[in-house]
C-alpha cells in the first residue's frame, strides 16, 4: 500500500483539488510572466486546448500563445475564481471562472480588454500527477476601454519573464 491508499478519503479528495487548483494557479503565473516552461507543466503531452481562435493540441497552444501575448499585449491579469472540480476517479472536471485583463496600444493610444469567461477542464491523474488533458475557454462578456487616467509606474513593475520578483527567491 502507498500513502495515497492509506488516506482518509476526504482527506485525498482534499488533496485532489488543492493539487488542480495549484495546477490552475500555474496557468495564470505562466500566461501572464510569458513563461513557455511553466505552461507546458500544466498540460498532459496530448492535451487539448480551445481557446476561442485557437483549436487544437495544447502542444502547439503554448507557442502560439506565448507569441500572441509577447506581440499583441504590454501586460495581462488572470485571475481564477468561482473554481468547482468535481472528482471521479483519476479524472476530474472543473469550471473555474476568470477575468483577464489585457493591456495593449494602437494607433498611439492605450486600451484595456477585460473578459470574463470559464474554463471548462477536464484533469487527469497520470502516475500520481493531475494536469489539463482538455480545455475549453468560455468568453461570457468582455469589453474594452481606453485608458484615459494614467498613474506613474509603481516602484516595483511586474515583468514577462523569469526576471519577475516572484522568480528571485
Amino acid at each position: 500500500m502507498n500513502a495515497e491508499t492509506e488516506r482518509d478519503p476526504v482527506v485525498q479528495a482534499l488533496l485532489d483539488k488543492l493539487t488542480i487548483h495549484e495546477v490552475l494557479m500555474r496557468y495564470c503565473r505562466a500566461i501572464d510572466r510569458c513563461d513557455e516552461e511553466l505552461l507546458r507543466t500544466v498540460y498532459h503531452a496530448e492535451a487539448w486546448e480551445n481557446h476561442g481562435s485557437f483549436n487544437g493540441p495544447a502542444s502547439e497552444f503554448i507557442p502560439w500563445a506565448m507569441n500572441l501575448l509577447r506581440q499583441r499585449y504590454k501586460t495581462t491579469t488572470h485571475a481564477i475564481c468561482n473554481e468547482l472540480v468535481e472528482l471521479a476517479g483519476e479524472t476530474a472536471h472543473s469550471e473555474s471562472y476568470f477575468f483577464a485583463s489585457h493591456r495593449y496600444e494602437r494607433e498611439s493610444r492605450e486600451y484595456d480588454w477585460t473578459v470574463a469567461g470559464r474554463y471548462v477542464d477536464r484533469f487527469e491523474r497520470r502516475d500520481g500527477v493531475w494536469k489539463i488533458a482538455h480545455r475549453i475557454a468560455v468568453m461570457d462578456w468582455d469589453r474594452v476601454d481606453a485608458v484615459t487616467d494614467k498613474r506613474p509606474a509603481p516602484p516595483v513593475v511586474g515583468l514577462r519573464s523569469r526576471q519577475d520578483p516572484v522568480y528571485q527567491r
